[in-house]
């Protein structure tokens, strides 16, 4: 089986006011090329804090953090920066869409600073990406001028523009009515189906439930990790 993460026991502490917070304890687990996984858990018990380790914002205190193959723990913040943005598609809870710029000009964001993709490329690539979410013909808009819904599948054309080898994705229908959120989760189905690496945290069992694999956290740990059957339970636990 080819991984494409591999955490091994993986730490996290913050220092303040010489008091110690352990956000992460031993977290050792990996994710296999194209599977599909769900992180789960309380607020506050360290989600936030695995994501940011996951897409390369921020570093373990101690442990390996491997993707695709290569340990990305200990290389410079630039070197993070062009990981992140060649081989991790981000989609935000939130949109992140900037105002002032238009749908297309929103999507194709990740590709400017891919020095080897060609101006005719990125434009072929931005419009395939809103063909998949079904939002080309919004192309020349503003998110103003979009739903909550409508934007939410902008962000994913903007994750999935530069063919990332993972797409995390943090509470991706957290702001989002049922009717969108299965829309939005739908679309993740088909990326998946399509060969896509996805990670999702979320706190929707119903969300969760899409995965083929549940991760859930507790104090900083993982505290079961086993496939999903149909009825939303686990059948087999670490």
């Amino acid at each position: 089986m080819e991984y494409l993460v591999e955490l091994t026991d993986i730490n996290k502490i913050f220092l303040t006011d010489e008091i110690e917070t352990h956000a992460l304890s031993k977290i050792t687990f990996s994710i296999a090329k194209g599977e599909y996984v769900a992180i789960s858990g309380p607020s506050g018990y360290g989600k936030s804090t695995l994501l940011s380790i996951l897409c390369l914002l921020d570093v373990a205190s101690s442990g390996t953090y491997k993707l695709a193959g290569h340990n990305v723990v200990n290389i410079s913040k630039q070197q993070r920066a062009q990981v992140r943005n060649r081989d991790i598609g981000f989609i935000f809870q939130s949109f992140n869409l900037i105002s002032n710029l238009t749908i297309e000009e929103n999507v194709a964001l990740p590709l400017t600073y891919r020095h080897d993709i060609s101006k005719a490329e990125r434009v072929n690539r931005v419009h395939d990406a809103l063909a998949k979410v079904n939002k080309l013909y919004r192309a020349r808009h503003y998110p103003s001028q979009l739903s909550g819904g409508q934007q939410q599948r902008v962000a994913v054309a903007r994750a999935i523009v530069g063919s990332p080898s993972l797409i995390l994705a943090d509470e991706p229908t957290g702001n989002l009515g049922s009717q969108n959120a299965e829309a939005v989760m739908g679309i993740l189905d088909s990326l998946h189906k399509d060969g896509a690496t996805i990670c999702i945290l979320t706190h929707d069992p119903r969300s969760a439930g899409r995965a083929q694999r549940s991760i859930v956290l507790s104090d900083g740990q993982v505290v079961a990790d086993g496939l999903f059957t149909r009825d939303l339970s686990l059948i087999k636990e670490a």
